[in-house]
């Protein structure tokens, strides 16, 4: 653990220092002008010619290969543009990127999710390696590799714990409590095929279920039916829609996630440079005749502000938690010829009813303010404006 904390915060350092870098300039003793035998190499970017002439005749130290050189210039070139959402990714994260929205990764395939008292629930993927060690739905997870969880820690930092590279011997041991025993397992890692969705009935109402999106992959809206279809065979009769940090993903997907909850109505409008495009939904959906509550929070971005966006505005809906993070821009990621890639912004997104939300995000109609001690109170307050709801109607 100790080893894995040191690693975040010197990857969280050389984040920082690279910030610094690009942002606060640099000086110089004095400007001279440009001496008249450099002469430009290229017609294209005759200034750029100029200055890799100077460097490749004055520069002291070492220089970038050709390749590092041009990362720089094309990194340069991005940020020069203000847009965060426009960068480059290098072949290796784009590697990773991939695989992330494919879902894939080196892990014990399972999901930690705080219950409304503050405890950390283990939720197992199907044939995981969790489930092969002995690991069950609900056990409550205490410590990892024997250091203790302490309440309030993000899921999102546990979920890094309990990741690593696939090799023999490598793994975690959990220290879990199963009703009132306490046990510890090891589970070793393996390749994880990822699931985006997660659902279950609630044991605090067995009326309604709760289904968690963590991010839009090219999985997600069947894994959605799977689970829709599930609940409803468990006769719920309401539903607890938790976006809350999911930062996104593919736009399509999410088109078609908010179609099964909006019945035959327009999900999104797109802006690009050359007019509007209306993407409408189908009609019917497999949960459009459930009362919805969605949870939503500052990570809650992009692609999960379509689905809630188009929840609230056909009043499907109520949105629960602190306000969305804004990002209401639509990027293309293409890949170039070495492995690399590059995001670029298109286009630009309102809501159905012509909302613009970059930068500002969506507002939930009940604020909530995190507890300290870890309580999922948003959730706490979703099963009771939902039972609230079941019973008006009742």
């Amino acid at each position: 653990m100790p080893q894995i904390v040191r690693s975040l915060a010197a990857g969280m350092l050389a984040g920082i220092v690279i910030a610094v870098i690009f942002t606060a300039g640099f000086f110089i003793r004095d400007i001279v002008p440009l001496p008249a035998a450099i002469q430009p190499s290229s017609q294209e970017f005759p200034l750029f010619a100029e200055v890799l002439t100077l460097v490749e005749r004055n520069y002291l130290r070492p220089r970038p290969d050709e390749t590092a050189a041009q990362y720089l210039a094309i990194r340069g070139f991005l940020s020069g543009l203000g847009d965060p959402a426009t960068f480059f990714v290098p072949p290796p994260e784009t590697r990773v990127e991939s695989d992330l929205l494919a879902g894939i990764y080196g892990g014990i395939g399972v999901r930690i999710q705080t219950t409304t008292t503050g405890e950390f629930r283990i939720a197992p993927f199907d044939d995981s390696p969790a489930i092969a060690a002995g690991i069950i739905d609900g056990d409550l997870l205490i410590a990892v590799d024997r250091v203790p969880i302490e309440r309030g820690t993000p899921t999102a930092q546990i979920d890094v714990w309990l990741r690593g590279e696939v090799k023999e011997g490598a793994g975690v041991t959990l220290s879990i409590r199963r009703h009132s025993a306490e046990r510890e397992i090891f589970v070793p890692f393996a390749v994880i095929i990822v699931p985006s969705v997660l659902a279950r009935v609630l044991e605090e109402d067995q009326r309604i279920g709760y289904i968690q999106i963590s991010d839009f992959t090219n999985r997600t809206p069947q894994e959605l039916t799977d689970a829709a279809l599930m609940l409803k065979e468990r006769e719920i009769e309401a539903l607890v829609l938790d976006l809350r940090n999911n930062g996104g993903g593919l736009l399509q997907e999410a088109l078609t996630v908010a179609g099964e909850f909006v019945d035959g109505e327009t999900l999104l409008i797109e802006r690009r440079r050359d007019g509007e495009t209306l993407y409408n939904d189908k009609p019917g959906g497999v949960l459009v005749d459930l009362p919805v509550v969605v949870l939503v929070n500052g990570g809650t971005a992009s692609a999960s502000e379509v689905v809630a966006g188009a929840i609230v505005d056909y009043e499907r809906g109520i949105l629960i938690g602190q306000r969305s993070y804004g990002k209401g821009t639509i990027q293309q990621i293409i890949q170039l010829s070495d492995g690399s890639s590059v995001h670029i912004t298109f286009a630009e997104w309102l809501t159905p009813q012509r909302t613009a939300i970059d930068g500002v995000g969506l507002e939930p109609s009940i604020v909530m303010i995190p507890a300290a001690d870890g309580a999922d109170v948003e959730l706490s307050e979703a099963i009771r404006q939902l039972t609230l709801q079941l019973e008006t109607t009742s």
